[in-house]
């Protein structure tokens, strides 16, 4: 079996650290008493040189460890804290790593991050449609947050990470494994959660140029500061790209140019901070997402019949076009008169508009998609030092989602409500923490969740306890009770191409992990986790084969999923100036129980595959970076019943940083060196080797 490899590499793995890490410790390394500026952990640019004595130059300019562990993290607390006040394992990206990886949206920003499956499932170019899987999860189960709340789309599910462009972005946040205790629906899986900038001190204007491959250009400017008690952050990123190389699928014995895959992007963002006295501030953040896109569809796969690829179809003037705003307004509040109780209210208003143009084929064929989603809601949360050794964070949440969604025919010239219908949800939550030693931390939580829909309402209990054994060991472990409510298109669709069921049941889950964080000398960092996530009458679609009267399938609770793997992610210094990293994904989620019988005991479409990274990087004082990046993925299957398989891939990634003066910095990759051509979806190629060099400047 499967799942036995898994855990008999997990003991591999663990033993050798150890070992390892009893020979280093033995050694004697230069001593770093220097304070640390917090970075996260997968890629040199995390590694952030200290400010040099004319004196001596430091051996080694920061360590590997205090720069993961101090990294400030929000998504595992609902407050802010690090990665190392954290049981649960998160990984960060931050900003400057971004720019040194040539990240132009965050969707490519969870590239090399552990934990995650975040390449999508329809291509590769900068517009292609976000697909992140975590744990044996699928994009709806996982949920996404801009600033610590909820965005995703409730009437179809997830939120897709390609339409933020990475020019706003402080950091980003991934939480494996369910968040349901704290966030409520669509956390089974686990947490994206995107921070955008804060205002700067001083006044600071940055614009950016970046040109690359297949008419990639790109201009962003934000200005950014403080004048009296004022703050703010305003910015505009352009993005165009048309995306026509050559490609081939082999199984279709097909050879072409991508056409219609162009991409436009604008994209606004606004933040303005005020501080009403000493003890209060409001926020206002809004955030302006608009792309235009051409949808250039799949090559058809003739074998099998009926299979993943058999109904794709080359798609010339379809086009896809999103409108999105998401807005809200933030008060802090420091309560008494010290600094240990803090109370956050916030109130946010988001529309998402999206409309898809099926221009193609016969007029009778031709169809046009509108869905509009407004979502309104709030938060308050009251976080609560009650002694030194003791936190509290507590607080309600309400949502209020509408959906309308309709289909017009071009040909007949009818127009069709396929649903329109609200979900309005509510909650309550808890989340204690004790520090009972200084080597041992507990949390206990718990959620209460209502919800407009039958058997909306859930309770979401938590617990996670860490336990530092040693200076240089701690162990940790959690469990988290997780569901997930289904989509309005789940529930109410009238298209008879995808039929909606009313008597869908919630998604029910149980996260398990435990995990050891093993610092290696002064050197480096390995952290190490085994999960396993259950999800029962977990939510998918049952195609009919041939089609009955047009109507192509409907969504069931299929059963039972449990997924069991491991996390892996190992940092180090190897050398003065010298970092490099390795993290390594295996999943094997499982079909337990199934309304098809075919699927007992196979793994689930697509969330399976093993994920390998590893980088190694060259970084000094002076901000010069060069590095080499891999990303593997093995092969997985494209069916619940296994009969159909991608292979896995390789590439290899190229990246710079090099400073011209005080003011100017030159970026540039070359991505997929050796030009490795594969599909992410049967008959959707990706974009083979790609360049990308950017200018920016500071004044």
């Amino acid at each position: 079996m499967r799942t036995q490899l898994i855990i008999r590499w997990g003991t591999q793995i663990l033993i050798s650290s150890l070992t390892i890490t009893s020979g280093i410790l033995g050694k004697n390394y230069p001593s770093i008493a220097t304070e640390v500026t917090p970075k996260s952990e997968n890629s040199a640019q995390d590694l952030q040189p200290i400010a040099q004595t004319e004196e001596k130059e430091p051996d080694i300019e920061i360590t590997v460890i205090d720069s993961i562990l101090n990294e400030p993290v929000f998504s595992p607390f609902r407050r802010e804290g690090t990665v190392k006040d954290s049981t649960r394992p998160v990984y960060v990206i931050t900003g400057e790593e971004m720019e040194a990886q040539g990240a132009r949206t965050v969707k490519e920003a969870l590239r090399f991050l552990p934990g995650i499956l975040g390449d999508g499932t329809v291509g590769t170019e900068v517009n292609a449609l976000s697909g992140q899987f975590i744990r044996g999860s699928n994009t709806g189960q996982v949920l996404i947050l801009l600033d610590g709340r909820p965005i995703n789309n409730l009437g179809g599910g997830g939120f897709d990470l390609s339409e933020f462009t990475s020019n706003n972005i402080e950091r980003v946040e991934v939480l494996p494994g369910g968040g349901s205790t704290l966030y409520g629906s669509d956390a089974i899986g686990g947490v994206i959660n995107i921070v955008t900038r804060r205002p700067t001190d001083k006044i600071t204007t940055t614009t950016k140029v970046n040109i690359g491959s297949y008419g990639l250009n790109q201009q962003s400017i934000q200005n950014s500061g403080k004048s009296g008690d004022i703050s703010w952050v305003v910015g505009y990123n352009r993005t165009q790209a048309q995306n026509n190389y050559p490609f081939s699928i082999p199984e279709a014995n097909f050879e072409g140019t991508r056409k219609n895959n162009d991409a436009l992007f604008n994209n606004f963002n606004l933040k303005l901070e005020a501080n009403l006295d000493k003890r209060n501030t409001l926020a206002l953040s809004t955030l302006y997402l608009g792309k235009e896109q051409g949808s250039p569809g799949g090559v058809p796969i003739p074998v099998p019949q009926f299979g993943q690829g058999f109904f794709n179809s080359l798609t010339e003037n379809n086009r896809k076009y999103t409108d999105q705003v998401l807005t809200d307004l933030t008060w802090n509040s420091k309560l008494g008169k010290g600094d240990d109780s803090l109370l956050k209210a916030r109130i946010y208003a988001d529309f998402l508009n999206t409309r898809f143009d099926n221009r193609s084929g016969a007029i009778t064929s031709q169809n046009r998609f509108d869905t509009k989603q407004d979502s309104y809601g709030i938060q308050v949360t009251h976080n609560w030092n009650l002694s030194k050794n003791q936190t509290l964070v507590y607080g309600f949440d309400y949502r209020n989602t509408n959906v309308r969604n309709t289909s017009f025919n071009y040909g007949t010239n009818i127009l069709r409500v396929n649903y329109d219908d609200g979900i309005t949800q509510g909650a309550i939550f808890s989340r204690y923490d004790i520090q009972f030693s200084p080597s041992l931390n507990v949390n206990l939580g718990v959620r209460q969740d209502f919800s407009s829909l039958v058997n909306g309402s859930f309770t979401s209990p938590s617990v996670g306890a860490k336990f530092a054994v040693s200076d240089s060991t701690t162990l940790r472990a959690n469990y988290i009770r997780n569901f997930r409510a289904p989509t309005i298109a789940n529930l109410f669709n009238n298209n008879p191409t995808n039929i909606g069921n009313p008597d869908l049941k919630p998604e029910k889950g149980d996260s398990f992990d435990v995990g050891i964080d093993q610092k290696i000398g002064n050197i480096g960092l390995l952290r190490l986790t085994f999960f396993s996530n259950r999800v029962s009458d977990t939510i998918a679609f049952r195609r009919l084969t041939p089609p009955v009267n047009g109507n192509t399938g409907t969504w069931e609770n299929i059963g039972l999923v449990q997924t069991q793997g491991i996390e892996a992610s190992l940092n180090l210094q190897l050398a003065r100036n010298i970092y490099g990293f390795v993290n390594y994904t295996a999943n094997d989620p499982r079909i337990l129980k199934s309304g098809n019988p075919a699927e007992v005991d196979k793994e689930l479409r697509f969330a399976g595959a093993d994920k390998l990274n590893f980088g190694v990087s060259y970084e000094n004082p002076q901000g010069w970076y060069f590095g080499l990046l891999m990303n593997s993925l093995n092969g997985y299957p494209t069916n619940n019943t296994n009969t159909e398989f991608l292979p896995g891939y390789t590439t290899f990634d190229m990246k710079m940083r090099v400073p011209i003066n005080d003011r100017l910095v030159l970026t540039g990759s070359l991505d997929n060196l050796f030009n490795q051509r594969y599909q992410l979806f049967p008959g959707f190629p990706d974009g083979g080797r790609v360049f990308q060099l950017g200018l920016s400047s500071s004044f």
